[in-house]
């Protein structure tokens, strides 16, 4: 059984323990190790005690750097209980570091993943700042094998033309997690509001952008609460000035909480009409290049995605003909693009995003098996290589006994 060791930034990431999902149903013993930003219970995985290296905290960037730093003085005290790993994944930069500096802990040669799902802006700087961490970046992923990315566009406009890294590529996109073939065989089913209820639009997940909630206010007091805004996730409370305050005055808007990413989705979904796919976080860079989440929880359960023009994203339901395309941030262009929504132009939409193949939305089991033997072949390839420089010394040694 392939024994991976896997660092995170955040335990407390649904996204984290998906990826920990995959890789146990892909049939990989995983250690999981990093850092704690909140309390999360419904992101904990049965059988999984988690390694904490420590606190930090969201948009504190010079905070991480410091904590990663002291944890990497300390990582053979916290490592010193588990065995030795076969493999070892860094989830973004800051745990690219920290897996460098496993692998010299255990003083093996087993491989490094650097898995990085978001370009972090400050990456994109044309300063000295950004210049540093590129070469952070290439220093540490000169070590790995392998790079894992979600979106295409992280590779077209980062990875190939500024990162310097020179890795072989997986593409991982963000698809919901469906193990059990009753997850998979449930076909949606349309869900027009009854008589005088409101459409309902969904925005669920990371809930990092103030924009967004500010259009999506904006939106739907200006069509007098024939929608209704329904926010689900983790909020970035770091990202906005006061998030419970805005949302509880907000008259058709409120927050439904946190859910088990992907046991909730079905449930979550099945509620509303459309998905709001859009992020303006870090407008024009990461979040133009991203492809969510949402997009592929909202496709599998039929929720209607709606996408900002230029996008990654609606790149990917335009090459679809599905979902619906925003071509400006604000209220009047968004009541332009829904105002006139009725049952039959919903029913119309809806049947071109359940039309399409299930499997663009999912990962089942078998991929999780694909993954995992993606990333044992990597182990197979080193000790090849070791095989292979070992070779001249054992001629030498032959030589010298003769």
């Amino acid at each position: 059984m392939l024994h991976i060791l896997y660092f995170v930034h955040d335990l407390a990431d649904p996204a984290v323990r998906r990826r920990v999902l995959m890789l146990q149903a892909g049939g990989a013993l995983v250690t999981l190790a990093g850092f704690r930003r909140d309390d999360n219970a419904l992101a904990s995985v049965h059988g999984v005690e988690p390694i904490e290296l420590g606190r930090t905290k969201d948009a504190q960037f010079a905070q991480r750097v410091t904590a990663v730093a002291r944890s990497a003085a300390k990582l053979r005290s916290a490592l010193s209980s588990i065995a030795r790993p076969d493999l070892i994944i860094g989830r973004n930069l800051e745990m690219l570091a920290l897996a460098n500096r496993a692998k010299s802990v255990f003083g093996g040669d087993m491989p490094i993943v650097y898995e990085c799902l978001d370009i972090h802006r400050l990456l994109l700087r044309d300063d000295v700042v950004g210049s540093a961490l590129r070469g952070a970046e290439r220093h540490f992923g000169s070590q790995a094998a392998l790079l894992i990315t979600s979106s295409p566009a992280f590779v077209e406009r980062y990875f190939r033309p500024r990162s310097g890294l020179d890795l072989p590529i997986m593409l991982l996109e963000n698809k919901v997690l469906a193990l059990e073939p009753a997850a998979r065989a449930v076909a949606p089913s349309a869900r027009p509001p009854a008589a005088d209820k409101p459409w309902k639009i969904g925005w669920f997940g990371a809930l990092r952008c103030r924009k967004s909630l500010a259009l999506l206010d904006d939106f739907s007091r200006l069509m007098g609460g024939r929608f209704e805004i329904v926010l689900r996730g983790r909020p970035a409370y770091s990202e906005f000035e006061d998030f419970d305050r805005l949302v509880r005055d907000a008259p058709f808007m409120h927050f439904a909480g946190a859910y088990k990413n992907p046991e909730d989705l079905s449930r979550i979904y099945n509620d509303v009409q459309f998905s709001w796919a859009i992020d303006f976080f870090e407008e024009g860079l990461n979040s133009s290049w991203l492809l969510p989440n949402r997009l592929y929880e909202g496709g599998l359960y039929g929720a209607v995605p709606i996408a900002f023009h230029g996008t990654e994203t609606a790149r990917f339901l335009a090459g679809r003909k599905i979902g619906l395309t925003l071509d400006a941030a604000d209220a009047a262009h968004l009541a332009s693009l829904l105002g006139k929504m009725d049952e039959q132009r919903y029913l119309a939409a809806f049947e071109a995003v359940a039309s399409q193949d299930r499997k663009q939305w999912m990962t089942d089991r078998a991929d999780c098996q694909g993954l995992v033997q993606r990333l044992a072949s990597l182990t197979c390839a080193n000790q090849q290589l070791a095989e292979i420089q070992t070779l001249p010394q054992l001629h030498r040694n032959r030589g010298g006994l003769q």
